[in-house]
């Protein structure tokens, strides 16, 4: 064998016993690589679904929800019992003079009955009577109106004697005047719907509405006045406007 060739084998053997040295030097094996390493490379993957568990204890109530929507209008119930009788309402304006009827039919002649004005009582421009039929405030009213007139109105203290002396010498005690306070507590206002102004009598501690009701006006046979229940029935005086020549 040549010097040369001899050279280069030398060579070679000693490039191969490097390359094995530095292999163990820098742990190119496998086996030997931390655990790290090996186990980063793999990806864990989950398990089968499980059975279900047991069903769980109830729940506390939850907060009120909102409001839903309004529902469809339902059907009609049945009519309810009749309630009771209402207090006695507003005592509406004066309507206007109906036409004249026709004659009627002549009635048969009947018994002398007793008289149910008690005198009259004048004034210059009116006249007064005292109508002896027991009647609650507005039939009273009624009763006036209906014959061209109105529940008396003493808005002075010369009318108010004359009435006042009308009822005592009559017998009576008391009797309904066109006063009342019907619309709003404590205001009164006249048959005509003019309020009490400039002149009043009332009685000593009236006017006293303790229950809400004493509503209308009624003059005692002294002149003075009180207010009274509507639905009580009592005598009234009625007044008229003289016609004028």
């Amino acid at each position: 064998m040549s010097r040369k060739k001899e050279q280069q084998l030398r060579k070679y053997g000693t490039l191969v016993v490097l390359f094995i040295f530095q292999v163990q030097i820098f742990g190119f094996d496998v086996d030997n690589r931390p655990t790290t390493d090996v186990c980063s490379t793999h990806t864990i993957l989950p398990g089968p679904k499980g059975d279900d568990g047991e069903k769980g204890d109830r729940g506390e109530v939850g907060k009120q929800g909102k409001v839903g929507p309004k529902g469809p209008k339902g059907n009609k119930g049945t009519v309810g019992d009749v309630g009771d009788q209402g207090m006695l309402g507003k005592i509406g304006p004066i309507g206007g003079k109906g036409d004249k009827g026709a004659k009627g039919i002549s009635g048969v002649s009947g018994k002398k009955g007793k008289a149910v004005i008690a005198g009259i009582r004048e004034t210059d421009e009116k006249f007064y009577y005292i109508v002896k039929e027991e009647k609650n405030y507005r039939e009273a009213l009624m009763h006036c109106r209906d014959r061209g007139g109105t529940l008396a109105m003493p808005k002075d203290e010369v009318t108010n004697a004359l009435l006042a002396d009308y009822i005592s010498s009559s017998g009576l005690f008391r009797a309904f005047i066109g006063l009342n306070d019907m619309e709003k507590e404590g205001q009164f206002v006249y048959a005509d719907s003019s309020p009490l102004q400039n002149y009043s009598n009332w009685k000593d501690g009236e006017p006293h509405d303790s229950t809400g009701h004493e509503d209308c006006v009624e003059m005692l046979s002294t002149g003075e006045w009180n207010d009274s229940e509507c639905q009580v029935t009592i005598y009234f005086i009625c007044e008229f406007l003289k016609k004028r020549k």
